[in-house]
Protein backbone atom coordinates (compact mmCIF):
# COMPACT_ATOMS: atom_id res chain seq x y z
CA UNK A 1 0.00 0.00 0.00
CA UNK A 2 1.64 3.34 -1.13
CA UNK A 3 1.45 6.70 0.13
CA UNK A 4 2.10 8.08 4.06
CA UNK A 5 -1.90 8.45 5.45
CA UNK A 6 -2.58 5.41 3.81
CA UNK A 7 0.10 3.23 5.39
CA UNK A 8 -0.01 5.66 9.10
CA UNK A 9 -4.07 4.37 8.49
CA UNK A 10 -2.77 0.74 8.24
CA UNK A 11 -0.90 0.78 11.22
CA UNK A 12 -3.18 2.68 13.47
CA UNK A 13 -5.91 -0.20 12.49
CA UNK A 14 -3.30 -3.24 12.96
CA UNK A 15 -2.98 -1.97 16.26
CA UNK A 16 -6.28 -1.08 17.40
CA UNK A 17 -7.13 -4.70 16.67
CA UNK A 18 -4.37 -6.40 18.34
CA UNK A 19 -3.49 -4.23 21.13
CA UNK A 20 -6.14 -4.58 22.82
CA UNK A 21 -6.44 -8.33 22.03
CA UNK A 22 -3.02 -9.05 23.96
CA UNK A 23 -4.16 -6.86 26.82
CA UNK A 24 -6.66 -8.99 27.55
CA UNK A 25 -4.90 -12.21 27.39
CA UNK A 26 -2.53 -10.88 29.98
CA UNK A 27 0.32 -10.76 27.46
CA UNK A 28 1.35 -6.93 27.39
CA UNK A 29 1.23 -3.73 25.00
CA UNK A 30 4.89 -4.73 23.85
CA UNK A 31 3.85 -8.34 22.14
CA UNK A 32 0.93 -7.14 20.66
CA UNK A 33 3.25 -4.04 18.63
CA UNK A 34 5.52 -6.58 17.28
CA UNK A 35 2.43 -8.74 16.16
CA UNK A 36 1.00 -5.99 14.24
CA UNK A 37 4.26 -4.97 12.98
CA UNK A 38 4.65 -8.75 11.77
CA UNK A 39 1.16 -8.61 10.05
CA UNK A 40 1.25 -5.69 8.49
CA UNK A 41 5.24 -5.75 7.49
CA UNK A 42 6.29 -7.63 4.04
CA UNK A 43 6.20 -10.64 5.75
CA UNK A 44 3.01 -10.42 6.82
CA UNK A 45 0.00 -8.65 4.52
CA UNK A 46 2.86 -6.69 2.81
CA UNK A 47 0.24 -3.70 3.68
CA UNK A 48 3.69 -1.23 4.71
CA UNK A 49 6.68 -1.26 3.42
CA UNK A 50 9.89 0.45 4.53
CA UNK A 51 10.15 -0.95 7.73
CA UNK A 52 14.17 0.44 8.61
CA UNK A 53 12.94 3.90 7.69
CA UNK A 54 10.11 3.53 10.45
CA UNK A 55 12.66 2.27 12.53
CA UNK A 56 15.11 4.79 12.13
CA UNK A 57 12.31 7.68 13.05
CA UNK A 58 10.48 5.79 15.85
CA UNK A 59 13.82 5.74 17.87
CA UNK A 60 12.61 9.11 18.79
CA UNK A 61 10.31 7.80 20.54
CA UNK A 62 13.21 5.59 22.72
CA UNK A 63 14.67 9.52 22.89
CA UNK A 64 11.59 11.39 24.78
CA UNK A 65 11.20 8.53 26.36
CA UNK A 66 15.04 8.99 28.29
CA UNK A 67 14.11 12.62 28.78
CA UNK A 68 11.01 11.54 30.79
CA UNK A 69 12.98 9.32 33.04
CA UNK A 70 15.62 12.00 32.79
CA UNK A 71 12.80 14.66 35.02
CA UNK A 72 12.32 12.03 37.56
CA UNK A 73 16.03 11.90 38.58
CA UNK A 74 17.09 15.44 40.03
CA UNK A 75 21.35 15.61 39.74
CA UNK A 76 21.22 14.85 43.68
CA UNK A 77 18.95 11.76 43.40
CA UNK A 78 21.54 10.41 40.70
CA UNK A 79 24.67 10.78 42.80
CA UNK A 80 23.22 8.69 45.58
CA UNK A 81 22.47 5.88 43.01
CA UNK A 82 25.96 6.00 41.64
CA UNK A 83 27.03 2.87 43.69
CA UNK A 84 24.15 1.28 42.09
CA UNK A 85 25.32 3.02 39.03
CA UNK A 86 28.33 1.91 38.49
CA UNK A 87 28.25 -1.74 40.76
CA UNK A 88 25.26 -3.02 39.32
CA UNK A 89 25.68 -1.60 35.47
CA UNK A 90 29.39 -2.25 35.31
CA UNK A 91 29.09 -5.97 36.34
CA UNK A 92 26.57 -7.07 33.99
CA UNK A 93 28.23 -5.32 31.33
CA UNK A 94 31.40 -7.04 31.65
CA UNK A 95 30.49 -10.31 32.61
CA UNK A 96 27.86 -10.61 30.35
CA UNK A 97 30.31 -9.48 26.98
CA UNK A 98 32.78 -12.12 28.27
CA UNK A 99 30.24 -15.37 28.59
CA UNK A 100 28.69 -13.98 25.36
CA UNK A 101 32.32 -13.81 23.63
CA UNK A 102 33.33 -16.88 24.75
CA UNK A 103 30.50 -18.76 24.01
CA UNK A 104 30.31 -17.29 20.20
CA UNK A 105 34.29 -17.86 19.97
CA UNK A 106 33.55 -21.77 20.97
CA UNK A 107 31.24 -21.83 18.23
CA UNK A 108 34.11 -21.17 15.65
CA UNK A 109 34.01 -17.15 14.71
CA UNK A 110 37.38 -15.33 15.08
CA UNK A 111 38.02 -13.33 18.09
CA UNK A 112 37.82 -10.43 16.95
CA UNK A 113 34.21 -11.15 15.93
CA UNK A 114 32.90 -13.01 19.08
CA UNK A 115 34.42 -9.26 20.98
CA UNK A 116 31.86 -7.34 18.85
CA UNK A 117 29.02 -9.90 18.77
CA UNK A 118 29.55 -10.42 22.87
CA UNK A 119 29.91 -6.55 23.47
CA UNK A 120 26.58 -5.78 21.49
CA UNK A 121 24.57 -8.43 22.85
CA UNK A 122 25.28 -7.51 26.01
CA UNK A 123 23.29 -4.46 25.65
CA UNK A 124 19.55 -4.54 26.74
CA UNK A 125 16.49 -2.60 25.22
CA UNK A 126 15.75 0.59 27.35
CA UNK A 127 12.52 0.61 25.21
CA UNK A 128 11.09 -2.66 26.13
CA UNK A 129 12.31 -2.56 29.56
CA UNK A 130 11.30 0.66 30.64
CA UNK A 131 8.00 0.25 29.19
CA UNK A 132 7.44 -3.51 31.32
CA UNK A 133 8.09 -1.53 34.32
CA UNK A 134 6.04 1.41 33.75
CA UNK A 135 3.49 -0.65 32.87
CA UNK A 136 3.84 -2.91 36.12
CA UNK A 137 4.27 -0.12 37.81
CA UNK A 138 7.51 -1.33 39.08
CA UNK A 139 9.86 1.54 37.57
CA UNK A 140 9.83 3.38 41.52
CA UNK A 141 10.55 -0.11 43.26
CA UNK A 142 14.01 -1.84 44.28
CA UNK A 143 14.03 -3.97 40.92
CA UNK A 144 13.07 -1.08 38.70
CA UNK A 145 15.25 1.40 40.02
CA UNK A 146 18.30 -1.43 39.99
CA UNK A 147 17.32 -2.16 36.40
CA UNK A 148 16.74 1.27 35.21
CA UNK A 149 20.73 1.94 36.56
CA UNK A 150 22.09 -1.20 34.30
CA UNK A 151 20.53 0.30 31.16
CA UNK A 152 21.62 3.91 31.84
CA UNK A 153 25.14 2.14 32.39
CA UNK A 154 24.76 0.72 29.13
CA UNK A 155 24.07 3.89 27.16
CA UNK A 156 27.21 4.99 28.28
CA UNK A 157 28.78 1.59 27.38
CA UNK A 158 27.43 2.17 24.02
CA UNK A 159 30.31 5.06 23.18
CA UNK A 160 33.33 2.47 23.93
CA UNK A 161 31.81 -0.06 21.84
CA UNK A 162 31.10 2.41 18.68
CA UNK A 163 35.27 3.12 19.22
CA UNK A 164 35.82 -0.54 19.86
CA UNK A 165 34.54 -2.15 16.40
CA UNK A 166 36.98 -0.01 13.97
CA UNK A 167 39.74 -1.49 15.75
CA UNK A 168 38.59 -5.28 15.90
CA UNK A 169 37.72 -4.31 12.05
CA UNK A 170 41.41 -3.19 11.45
CA UNK A 171 40.52 0.18 10.56
CA UNK A 172 41.39 3.49 11.73
CA UNK A 173 38.68 6.03 13.41
CA UNK A 174 37.01 7.91 10.54
CA UNK A 175 34.44 10.53 10.75
CA UNK A 176 31.50 8.90 12.42
CA UNK A 177 33.97 7.88 15.51
CA UNK A 178 32.63 9.26 18.45
CA UNK A 179 34.26 12.71 19.16
CA UNK A 180 34.53 12.13 23.18
CA UNK A 181 36.32 15.32 23.70
CA UNK A 182 34.02 17.26 22.08
CA UNK A 183 31.47 15.53 23.71
CA UNK A 184 32.14 16.52 26.93
CA UNK A 185 32.73 19.74 26.26
CA UNK A 186 28.84 19.78 24.74
CA UNK A 187 27.88 18.40 28.01
CA UNK A 188 29.33 20.77 30.03
CA UNK A 189 28.02 23.16 28.07
CA UNK A 190 24.41 21.56 28.79
CA UNK A 191 25.04 21.84 32.22
CA UNK A 192 25.66 25.47 32.42
CA UNK A 193 23.27 26.08 30.11
CA UNK A 194 20.55 23.77 32.48
CA UNK A 195 21.71 25.93 35.33
CA UNK A 196 21.62 29.31 33.48
CA UNK A 197 19.85 29.79 30.36
CA UNK A 198 16.89 26.93 30.73
CA UNK A 199 14.71 28.30 33.39
CA UNK A 200 14.49 31.77 32.32
CA UNK A 201 14.03 31.02 28.85
CA UNK A 202 11.40 28.59 29.59
CA UNK A 203 9.75 31.59 32.41
CA UNK A 204 9.32 33.88 29.65
CA UNK A 205 7.66 31.26 27.03
CA UNK A 206 5.32 30.62 29.87
CA UNK A 207 4.71 34.35 30.25
CA UNK A 208 3.01 34.47 26.98
CA UNK A 209 0.55 31.80 27.75
CA UNK A 210 0.63 29.86 24.57
CA UNK A 211 0.74 26.32 24.94
CA UNK A 212 1.42 25.33 21.77
CA UNK A 213 4.47 27.45 21.71
CA UNK A 214 5.45 25.59 24.75
CA UNK A 215 5.24 21.98 23.67
CA UNK A 216 7.45 23.31 20.67
CA UNK A 217 9.73 24.58 23.38
CA UNK A 218 9.68 21.25 24.56
CA UNK A 219 10.24 19.30 21.98
CA UNK A 220 13.08 21.45 20.75
CA UNK A 221 15.10 21.51 24.00
CA UNK A 222 14.88 17.41 23.88
CA UNK A 223 15.46 16.70 20.14
CA UNK A 224 18.64 19.26 20.24
CA UNK A 225 20.00 17.76 22.81
CA UNK A 226 19.75 14.55 21.17
CA UNK A 227 20.83 16.04 17.50
CA UNK A 228 23.38 17.10 19.49
CA UNK A 229 25.14 14.35 20.57
CA UNK A 230 24.61 12.16 17.22
CA UNK A 231 26.18 14.70 15.66
CA UNK A 232 29.21 13.71 17.97
CA UNK A 233 28.85 10.10 17.10
CA UNK A 234 27.48 9.49 20.67
CA UNK A 235 24.26 8.61 21.96
CA UNK A 236 20.99 10.80 21.36
CA UNK A 237 19.36 9.05 24.43
CA UNK A 238 22.47 10.30 26.59
CA UNK A 239 21.86 13.64 25.48
CA UNK A 240 17.89 13.43 26.37
CA UNK A 241 18.38 12.02 29.34
CA UNK A 242 21.15 14.69 30.29
CA UNK A 243 18.70 17.42 29.62
CA UNK A 244 16.29 16.12 31.34
CA UNK A 245 18.26 15.26 34.66
CA UNK A 246 18.97 19.01 34.20
CA UNK A 247 15.46 19.85 34.09
CA UNK A 248 14.28 17.49 37.07
CA UNK A 249 14.62 20.33 40.15
CA UNK A 250 12.76 22.76 37.54
CA UNK A 251 9.39 24.15 38.13
CA UNK A 252 8.69 23.90 34.88
CA UNK A 253 9.16 20.35 34.94
CA UNK A 254 5.68 19.16 35.52
CA UNK A 255 4.52 21.07 32.22
CA UNK A 256 7.42 19.86 30.01
CA UNK A 257 6.70 16.27 31.29
CA UNK A 258 2.69 16.43 30.64
CA UNK A 259 3.99 18.25 26.86
CA UNK A 260 6.37 15.43 26.01
CA UNK A 261 4.19 12.60 27.27
CA UNK A 262 1.55 12.11 24.23
CA UNK A 263 4.81 12.34 21.50
CA UNK A 264 6.34 9.80 23.63
CA UNK A 265 3.96 7.12 23.69
CA UNK A 266 2.83 7.36 20.11
CA UNK A 267 7.35 7.06 18.64
CA UNK A 268 7.52 4.13 21.23
CA UNK A 269 4.40 2.52 20.06
CA UNK A 270 5.78 3.48 16.09
CA UNK A 271 8.99 2.22 17.76
CA UNK A 272 7.23 -1.54 18.77
CA UNK A 273 5.63 -1.61 15.37
CA UNK A 274 8.81 -1.10 13.28
CA UNK A 275 10.60 -3.86 15.14
CA UNK A 276 8.04 -6.17 14.24
CA UNK A 277 8.14 -5.07 10.28
CA UNK A 278 12.14 -5.30 10.28
CA UNK A 279 12.61 -9.35 11.95
CA UNK A 280 12.85 -11.25 8.49
CA UNK A 281 11.35 -14.64 9.65
CA UNK A 282 12.40 -16.10 6.50
CA UNK A 283 15.77 -16.98 7.97
CA UNK A 284 14.43 -18.92 10.64
CA UNK A 285 13.44 -21.21 7.67
CA UNK A 286 17.05 -20.76 6.51
CA UNK A 287 18.81 -20.91 9.39
CA UNK A 288 16.59 -21.91 12.34
CA UNK A 289 19.60 -24.15 13.99
CA UNK A 290 21.75 -20.78 14.37
CA UNK A 291 19.39 -18.14 15.41
CA UNK A 292 18.11 -20.71 18.38
CA UNK A 293 21.49 -21.73 19.33
CA UNK A 294 22.27 -17.79 19.32
CA UNK A 295 18.68 -16.81 20.86
CA UNK A 296 19.28 -19.39 23.59
CA UNK A 297 22.87 -18.45 24.55
CA UNK A 298 21.87 -14.70 25.02
CA UNK A 299 18.93 -15.00 27.00
CA UNK A 300 20.90 -17.81 28.95
CA UNK A 301 24.05 -15.98 29.51
CA UNK A 302 22.91 -12.99 30.29
CA UNK A 303 20.21 -14.06 32.13
CA UNK A 304 23.08 -16.69 34.26
CA UNK A 305 24.57 -12.87 35.08
CA UNK A 306 21.70 -10.85 36.47
CA UNK A 307 20.95 -13.70 38.36
CA UNK A 308 24.17 -13.99 39.83
CA UNK A 309 24.20 -10.63 40.63
CA UNK A 310 20.45 -10.05 41.84
CA UNK A 311 21.37 -13.04 44.49
CA UNK A 312 24.83 -11.63 45.83
CA UNK A 313 22.70 -8.67 46.83
CA UNK A 314 20.33 -10.68 48.24
CA UNK A 315 17.49 -10.94 46.75
CA UNK A 316 14.57 -13.79 46.71
CA UNK A 317 14.83 -16.22 44.27
CA UNK A 318 11.43 -15.49 42.44
CA UNK A 319 12.73 -11.63 42.12
CA UNK A 320 16.11 -12.83 41.17
CA UNK A 321 14.24 -14.92 38.18
CA UNK A 322 12.15 -12.21 37.31
CA UNK A 323 14.71 -9.65 37.42
CA UNK A 324 17.53 -12.19 34.91
CA UNK A 325 14.42 -12.51 32.30
CA UNK A 326 13.79 -8.59 32.45
CA UNK A 327 16.81 -7.56 31.30
CA UNK A 328 18.16 -10.36 29.20
CA UNK A 329 17.00 -9.37 25.66
CA UNK A 330 18.95 -7.51 23.02
CA UNK A 331 18.89 -4.06 23.00
CA UNK A 332 17.70 -1.15 20.37
CA UNK A 333 21.27 -0.05 20.19
CA UNK A 334 22.13 -3.52 18.50
CA UNK A 335 20.86 -2.94 15.26
CA UNK A 336 22.88 0.45 15.33
CA UNK A 337 25.87 -1.60 15.96
CA UNK A 338 25.40 -4.67 13.99
CA UNK A 339 25.15 -2.33 11.17
CA UNK A 340 28.31 -0.73 11.70
CA UNK A 341 29.86 -3.87 12.13
CA UNK A 342 28.73 -5.15 9.00
CA UNK A 343 29.75 -1.57 6.95
CA UNK A 344 33.31 -2.10 8.31
CA UNK A 345 33.30 -5.76 6.71
CA UNK A 346 33.61 -7.41 10.68
CA UNK A 347 30.40 -9.23 10.19
CA UNK A 348 29.01 -10.78 7.10
CA UNK A 349 25.30 -9.83 6.06
CA UNK A 350 24.23 -13.10 6.56
CA UNK A 351 25.29 -12.50 10.01
CA UNK A 352 24.85 -9.35 10.51
CA UNK A 353 20.96 -10.25 9.48
CA UNK A 354 20.74 -13.66 11.39
CA UNK A 355 22.33 -11.68 14.65
CA UNK A 356 19.29 -8.80 14.14
CA UNK A 357 16.86 -11.52 14.13
CA UNK A 358 18.08 -12.90 17.54
CA UNK A 359 17.91 -9.77 18.69
CA UNK A 360 14.22 -8.75 17.78
CA UNK A 361 12.79 -12.36 18.39
CA UNK A 362 14.30 -11.93 21.98
CA UNK A 363 12.48 -9.08 22.54
CA UNK A 364 9.27 -10.92 21.78
CA UNK A 365 10.12 -13.72 24.40
CA UNK A 366 11.08 -11.95 27.05
CA UNK A 367 7.72 -11.08 28.27
CA UNK A 368 6.41 -14.15 27.31
CA UNK A 369 8.67 -15.27 29.52
CA UNK A 370 8.00 -13.03 32.27
CA UNK A 371 3.81 -14.21 31.50
CA UNK A 372 5.24 -17.61 32.20
CA UNK A 373 6.97 -17.37 35.67
CA UNK A 374 4.48 -15.56 36.90
CA UNK A 375 1.79 -18.28 36.37
CA UNK A 376 4.16 -21.24 37.07
CA UNK A 377 5.79 -19.23 39.95
CA UNK A 378 2.63 -17.09 41.68
CA UNK A 379 3.86 -14.37 44.48
CA UNK A 380 3.87 -15.37 48.43
CA UNK A 381 1.91 -12.97 50.08
CA UNK A 382 2.35 -14.20 53.27
CA UNK A 383 6.08 -13.58 52.97
CA UNK A 384 7.37 -10.07 53.93
CA UNK A 385 10.31 -8.47 51.29
CA UNK A 386 13.45 -7.50 52.47
CA UNK A 387 13.05 -4.24 53.58
CA UNK A 388 16.89 -3.37 52.01
CA UNK A 389 15.81 -4.04 48.54
CA UNK A 390 12.13 -3.63 48.34
CA UNK A 391 11.60 -0.56 50.91
CA UNK A 392 14.07 2.34 50.01
CA UNK A 393 13.13 5.42 50.51
CA UNK A 394 11.52 7.00 47.53
CA UNK A 395 11.77 10.78 46.82
CA UNK A 396 9.32 12.82 49.18
CA UNK A 397 7.20 13.76 46.31
CA UNK A 398 6.76 10.44 44.92
CA UNK A 399 3.31 10.20 46.43
CA UNK A 400 2.05 13.39 47.25
CA UNK A 401 -0.90 13.10 49.93
CA UNK A 402 -1.82 16.66 48.74
CA UNK A 403 -1.70 18.78 45.45
CA UNK A 404 -1.85 22.32 45.68
CA UNK A 405 -3.10 23.92 42.70
CA UNK A 406 -2.49 27.78 42.94
CA UNK A 407 0.22 28.67 45.51
CA UNK A 408 -0.82 32.78 46.51
CA UNK A 409 -1.82 33.94 49.39
CA UNK A 410 -4.37 31.41 49.95
CA UNK A 411 -2.62 28.08 49.35
CA UNK A 412 0.79 29.22 50.52
CA UNK A 413 -1.17 28.99 54.36
CA UNK A 414 -2.06 25.33 53.74
CA UNK A 415 1.19 24.81 52.04
CA UNK A 416 3.34 25.83 55.16
CA UNK A 417 1.10 23.59 57.59
CA UNK A 418 1.61 20.86 55.32
CA UNK A 419 5.31 21.74 55.40
CA UNK A 420 5.64 21.92 59.04
CA UNK A 421 3.73 18.44 59.35
CA UNK A 422 6.16 17.29 57.06
CA UNK A 423 2.94 16.15 54.59
CA UNK A 424 4.38 15.68 50.99
CA UNK A 425 2.29 17.09 48.58
CA UNK A 426 2.98 18.96 44.90
CA UNK A 427 2.01 22.13 44.52
CA UNK A 428 1.13 23.95 41.13
CA UNK A 429 0.94 27.60 39.65
CA UNK A 430 0.78 28.96 36.16
CA UNK A 431 2.28 32.35 37.58
CA UNK A 432 5.88 32.52 36.39
CA UNK A 433 7.05 35.50 37.90
CA UNK A 434 4.55 33.82 41.53
CA UNK A 435 6.65 30.72 40.98
CA UNK A 436 10.29 32.40 40.83
CA UNK A 437 9.43 34.33 43.93
CA UNK A 438 8.01 31.19 46.10
CA UNK A 439 11.10 29.30 44.90
CA UNK A 440 13.61 31.77 46.44
CA UNK A 441 11.93 30.82 50.13
CA UNK A 442 11.60 27.17 49.52
CA UNK A 443 8.32 26.32 48.36
CA UNK A 444 8.50 23.26 45.88
CA UNK A 445 5.81 25.03 43.31
CA UNK A 446 5.84 23.73 39.48
CA UNK A 447 4.57 25.77 36.27
CA UNK A 448 1.22 24.11 35.02
CA UNK A 449 -2.28 24.56 33.81
CA UNK A 450 -4.72 22.86 36.19
CA UNK A 451 -7.37 22.54 33.88
CA UNK A 452 -5.22 19.70 31.93
CA UNK A 453 -6.29 16.49 32.76
CA UNK A 454 -2.75 14.90 31.39
CA UNK A 455 -0.92 17.62 33.83
CA UNK A 456 -2.78 16.65 37.01
CA UNK A 457 -2.22 12.57 35.99
CA UNK A 458 1.76 13.87 36.35
CA UNK A 459 1.80 15.83 39.40
CA UNK A 460 0.77 12.81 41.59
CA UNK A 461 -3.45 13.69 42.06
CA UNK A 462 -4.23 9.44 41.18
CA UNK A 463 -2.06 9.29 44.57
CA UNK A 464 -3.33 11.90 46.38
CA UNK A 465 -5.84 11.94 49.13
CA UNK A 466 -6.65 15.97 48.92
CA UNK A 467 -6.60 18.73 46.06
CA UNK A 468 -6.55 22.40 47.49
CA UNK A 469 -8.08 24.22 44.98
CA UNK A 470 -6.97 27.67 45.54
CA UNK A 471 -6.45 29.17 42.06
CA UNK A 472 -7.30 33.04 41.15
CA UNK A 473 -9.44 32.40 37.51
CA UNK A 474 -13.23 31.03 38.61
CA UNK A 475 -13.48 29.67 35.45
CA UNK A 476 -10.30 27.69 35.83
CA UNK A 477 -11.02 26.77 38.97
CA UNK A 478 -14.60 25.09 38.12
CA UNK A 479 -13.09 23.36 35.18
CA UNK A 480 -10.53 21.74 37.11
CA UNK A 481 -13.21 20.82 39.92
CA UNK A 482 -15.06 18.90 37.18
CA UNK A 483 -12.21 17.22 35.72
CA UNK A 484 -11.78 15.77 39.86
CA UNK A 485 -15.33 14.84 39.77
CA UNK A 486 -15.01 13.00 36.76
CA UNK A 487 -11.74 11.22 36.91
CA UNK A 488 -10.37 11.30 40.75
CA UNK A 489 -13.63 10.31 42.25
CA UNK A 490 -11.94 9.43 45.56
CA UNK A 491 -10.00 12.78 46.11
CA UNK A 492 -11.70 15.49 48.73
CA UNK A 493 -11.73 19.06 46.75
CA UNK A 494 -10.71 21.52 49.51
CA UNK A 495 -11.67 24.71 47.12
CA UNK A 496 -11.44 28.57 47.51
CA UNK A 497 -14.26 30.50 46.37
CA UNK A 498 -13.79 33.96 45.29
CA UNK A 499 -17.25 34.57 46.26
CA UNK A 500 -20.85 33.24 47.19
CA UNK A 501 -21.53 32.94 43.10
CA UNK A 502 -18.45 31.05 42.75
CA UNK A 503 -19.59 29.31 45.91
CA UNK A 504 -23.07 28.19 44.83
CA UNK A 505 -21.04 26.83 41.37
CA UNK A 506 -18.99 24.92 43.11
CA UNK A 507 -21.35 23.48 45.69
CA UNK A 508 -23.52 22.26 42.01
CA UNK A 509 -20.51 20.77 40.91
CA UNK A 510 -20.69 18.68 44.00
CA UNK A 511 -17.86 20.12 46.10
CA UNK A 512 -18.45 20.05 49.92
CA UNK A 513 -15.27 21.57 51.15
CA UNK A 514 -15.80 25.17 49.60
CA UNK A 515 -14.00 27.83 51.77
CA UNK A 516 -15.31 31.43 51.05
CA UNK A 517 -12.10 33.56 50.69
CA UNK A 518 -12.80 36.35 52.77
CA UNK A 519 -15.48 34.79 54.87
CA UNK A 520 -14.04 33.70 58.05
CA UNK A 521 -12.09 37.32 58.07
CA UNK A 522 -15.05 38.95 58.20
CA UNK A 523 -16.67 37.25 60.73
CA UNK A 524 -13.76 37.50 62.89
CA UNK A 525 -13.69 41.32 62.10
CA UNK A 526 -17.55 41.16 63.27
CA UNK A 527 -16.78 39.26 66.64
CA UNK A 528 -14.13 41.84 67.48
CA UNK A 529 -16.30 45.00 66.27
CA UNK A 530 -19.14 43.63 68.86
CA UNK A 531 -16.57 43.52 71.92
CA UNK A 532 -14.92 46.42 71.22
CA UNK A 533 -18.71 48.29 71.26
CA UNK A 534 -19.10 46.54 75.01
CA UNK A 535 -20.86 43.32 74.09
CA UNK A 536 -19.09 40.27 76.00
CA UNK A 537 -16.91 37.89 74.34
CA UNK A 538 -19.10 34.46 74.60
CA UNK A 539 -22.29 36.72 73.26
CA UNK A 540 -20.63 38.10 70.57
CA UNK A 541 -18.90 34.58 69.52
CA UNK A 542 -23.04 32.96 69.66
CA UNK A 543 -24.05 35.76 67.63
CA UNK A 544 -21.31 34.86 64.83
CA UNK A 545 -21.74 31.47 65.22
CA UNK A 546 -25.83 31.77 64.58
CA UNK A 547 -25.04 34.27 61.51
CA UNK A 548 -22.29 31.71 60.34
CA UNK A 549 -24.85 28.44 60.47
CA UNK A 550 -27.40 31.09 58.78
CA UNK A 551 -25.87 31.87 56.16
CA UNK A 552 -24.24 28.47 55.18
CA UNK A 553 -27.89 27.08 55.26
CA UNK A 554 -29.18 30.21 53.28
CA UNK A 555 -26.75 29.51 50.68
CA UNK A 556 -27.31 25.62 49.94
CA UNK A 557 -31.11 26.46 50.05
CA UNK A 558 -29.91 28.89 46.64
CA UNK A 559 -27.54 26.81 45.03
CA UNK A 560 -30.74 25.34 42.98
CA UNK A 561 -32.37 28.94 42.47
CA UNK A 562 -28.68 30.20 41.84
CA UNK A 563 -30.35 31.13 38.20
CA UNK A 564 -33.17 32.30 39.35
CA UNK A 565 -32.91 36.31 40.41
CA UNK A 566 -36.37 36.68 41.65
CA UNK A 567 -35.92 33.43 43.73
CA UNK A 568 -32.65 34.65 45.25
CA UNK A 569 -34.18 38.00 45.66
CA UNK A 570 -36.96 36.30 47.79
CA UNK A 571 -34.57 34.03 49.71
CA UNK A 572 -32.41 36.80 50.80
CA UNK A 573 -35.24 39.35 51.77
CA UNK A 574 -36.54 35.44 54.27
CA UNK A 575 -32.92 35.46 55.45
CA UNK A 576 -32.67 38.87 56.17
CA UNK A 577 -35.55 38.63 58.53
CA UNK A 578 -34.79 35.48 60.18
CA UNK A 579 -31.63 37.21 60.85
CA UNK A 580 -32.55 40.13 62.36
CA UNK A 581 -35.09 37.92 64.81
CA UNK A 582 -31.78 36.44 65.83
CA UNK A 583 -29.65 38.87 66.46
CA UNK A 584 -32.53 41.07 68.47
CA UNK A 585 -33.30 37.66 70.55
CA UNK A 586 -29.48 37.47 71.40
CA UNK A 587 -29.77 41.41 72.18
CA UNK A 588 -32.75 40.72 74.23
CA UNK A 589 -30.39 37.80 75.99
CA UNK A 590 -27.42 40.35 76.27
CA UNK A 591 -29.46 42.33 78.65
CA UNK A 592 -31.49 39.96 80.19
CA UNK A 593 -27.88 38.42 81.57
CA UNK A 594 -27.03 41.94 82.09
CA UNK A 595 -29.66 42.31 84.43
Amino acid sequence: MDGFFSQALVLLGATLVLLPLFQRLGLGSILGYLAAGIAVGPLGFGLVSGGNDVLHFAELGVVLMLFLVGLELAPQQLWAQRQRLVGLGASQMVFSALLLTGGFYLLGFDSHQSVAIGATLALSSTAFVVQMLVETNQLGTSQGRSAFSILLFQDLAVIPILLLLPLLAGAQAGEDSPQLLAGLVALAAMVLAGKYALNPWLGWQAKLRNRELMTASALMLVLGSAALMEHLGLSMGLGAFVAGVLLANSPYREQLETDIQPFKGLLLGLFFLAIGMTMDLRLLLDHSGNIALFLVMLLGLKGLVLVAISRLRGAQWRSTVMFGILLSQGGEFAFVLLTQAQTLNLLDSTLAGQLNLVVALSMACTPLLLKLVTLLWPKADGKAPRKDLEEEDMPSNHHPQVVIAGLGRFGQITARILVGRQIPFTALDSDPDEIDLLRRYGNEVYFGDVTRLDLLHNAGLGQAKVLVLAVDDVDASLKAAELVRDHFPNVTIVARARDRYHAYKLHALGVEQVIRESFESALLSARLTLMQLGVPESTAIDLVRSFRELDERLLLEQIEHRADMEMLVETNARGRAELQSLLSEGKAGQKTGGN
